[in-house]
């Protein structure tokens, strides 16, 4: 995969994380399990976010800040050649090429950026 695909991905998967500790819905898990302040969870995870945009190369970050900014999931699969950001096809060749998920692609609909799952 991409570096800066799996980069994406994992900043996705942090930003969900911190959603969910300041919506509540792991706040408990925070304390409770890993015995940690939900702030300090917070902080610590806006410090990696920090750390992992700064290596996006300068188009792919830009592009991934005004889809967040728009509270949009910046990252969708495509299962079955289709986007599961807008669930829309995406086309026909690109979701059939071999090596699809070694280069950073967007949805030609959404503008999401798109992993293959195959």
């Amino acid at each position: 995969m991409h570096a800066q695909l799996e980069l994406l991905l994992e900043i996705q998967d942090l930003r969900t994380q911190r959603h969910g500790m300041e919506d509540g819905t792991l706040a408990d898990v925070e304390s409770d399990v890993f015995a940690v302040e939900v702030a300090d969870a917070i902080e610590i995870l806006d410090e990696k976010l920090g750390e992992l945009e700064t290596r996006l190369t300068e188009e792919i970050g830009e592009r991934y800040s005004r889809m967040a900014r728009k509270g949009m999931r910046a990252v969708a699969p495509v299962i079955k050649g289709i986007c599961y950001g807008c669930f829309m096809a995406v086309a026909t060749a690109r979701a059939s090429e071999a090596g699809r998920n070694s280069r950073v692609e967007n949805c030609e609909h959404c503008g999401r950026f798109l992993y293959h799952v195959v």
